[in-house]
């Protein structure tokens, strides 16, 4: 028999309105047996059916609902969400690379896939769906025909799942770097030892936006920059680049990715972004541009004060760093340093640099990356763009 599960009373109104996580707290009572992972029927107190979704003992999420009908977790299923999936992408334009599966967003919870170029990258985070990679595979090799597959389900995430950090070959062949093309530039992409899948495709139109606050700056300072998204699209209109990050892996891609598109102008900087601030600010050089694309300070809501200081720390310095009439453009992709939370740091700092800031514009991740207005865990990318006087 089925595992049917009912909920507390009043606890399925957020689930009804769309979200797809049953937290194992909400929970009266569990009927039936079956064994775990396995697909389980959810209702509410009064029993009114809900959704189904695979169950996990192990996780304080019990059940992540994905289907809201009689429906079946089948492989027309799959082909049929994957499928939705990926015309959402090509209506919006995208080919060459882009994320063609967001989880939650994409009704597919815990599922993650990255296109880059005839490669595809999948992460599978939750034990139903680790469950079914196979069937998950058949279905995007006959949906996209790829050159390969590779799993990058090494993230600590799966932990809280009872399950162990792992990334391999799933199909076909993967080369060492992937070339995509992304705002006319080329990129290698790193899928086996890059961070998340590779690169972050979540940042492709900020990208782009920047190169119009680094026209003909003299010099533009990109902090935590990763494989050098912002810095090469910075370097396409400033004079001069210098990329830092901690990584001398990141550093080694960076001077790759900007041979691979003939620019010059881009130097690499190693060390921690917190102390070469620190250093240009004791040296009193400034930048016209300055930008801040660090990784998530808080991965827990626990972390969330030592997280607001990190980020304060950053910008503050940054902000007195920067020109009088130039930009700091600054992120945060975890989604428990809210937006009204990241503004209110900004405001602070921006008022214990002694410098005027004006906002020039403000963006989200793209929209390979939607966001469900019920799940606010989907809505995690803040980017702001700051004038200095």
């Amino acid at each position: 028999m089925c595992y049917r599960i009912y909920l507390k009373k009043n606890e399925e109104k957020r689930i009804i309105a769309g979200h797809s996580w049953v937290y194992a707290n909400e929970v009266a009572r569990i009927e039936g047996k079956d064994k775990n992972g396995s697909l389980a029927s959810v209702y509410s107190n009064d029993g009114r059916f809900i959704g189904k979704g695979y169950i996990n003992h192990a996780s304080k999420i019990l059940v992540r609902i994905f289907i809201r009908n009689d429906g079946v977790d089948d492989k027309e299923f799959y082909l049929g969400a994957i499928k939705r999936a990926a015309d959402y992408r090509k209506k919006l334009g995208y080919g060459n690379c882009c994320r063609l599966i967001f989880a939650e967003a994409d009704n597919l919870p815990a599922l993650i896939v990255d296109k880059y170029g005839d490669f595809l990258v999948m992460q599978c985070l939750s034990l139903g769906i680790d469950m079914r990679k196979k069937l998950i595979c058949e279905c995007l090799t006959e949906l996209f025909n790829p050159k390969g597959i590779y799993e990058r389900s090494d993230v600590a995430v799966r932990r809280k799942e009872g399950l162990n950090e792992i990334k391999g070959l799933l199909y076909g062949e993967i080369p060492n770097y992937c070339t995509i093309e992304e705002n006319g530039l080329k990129m290698l992409v790193d899928v086996k030892n890059g961070q998340k899948t590779g690169y972050f495709l979540d940042q492709k139109e900020n990208r782009l936006a920047v190169r119009k606050y680094c026209a003909d700056a003299d010099g533009v300072l990109d902090c935590f920059c990763n494989s050098g998204g912002f810095s090469l699209n910075a370097a396409t209109a400033a004079k001069s680049v210098i990329a830092c990050d901690i990584s001398p892996l990141a550093l080694k891609n960076v001077d790759d990715n900007a041979r691979l598109n003939g620019l010059k102008n881009i130097k690499t900087l190693q060390g921690d972004a917190f102390e070469i601030l620190r250093n240009f600010r004791r040296d009193k050089i400034k930048f016209d541009t300055v930008i801040l694309d660090p990784p998530a300070f808080c991965k827990t809501a626990d972390e969330i004060k030592d997280a607001y200081r990190g980020y304060k720390d950053i910008n503050l310095t940054a902000m007195k760093i920067v020109k009088s009439g130039g930009f700091l453009i600054t992120c945060s992709c975890s989604h428990y340093m809210t937006m009204p939370l990241f503004e209110k740091m900004l405001i602070e700092a921006a008022r214990e640099s002694g410098r005027r800031i004006r906002s020039v514009e403000v963006k989200t991740q793209a929209p390979d990356h939607p966001s469900l207005l019920c799940a606010e865990e989907t809505q995690y990318l803040k980017f702001f763009v700051l004038q200095v006087e």
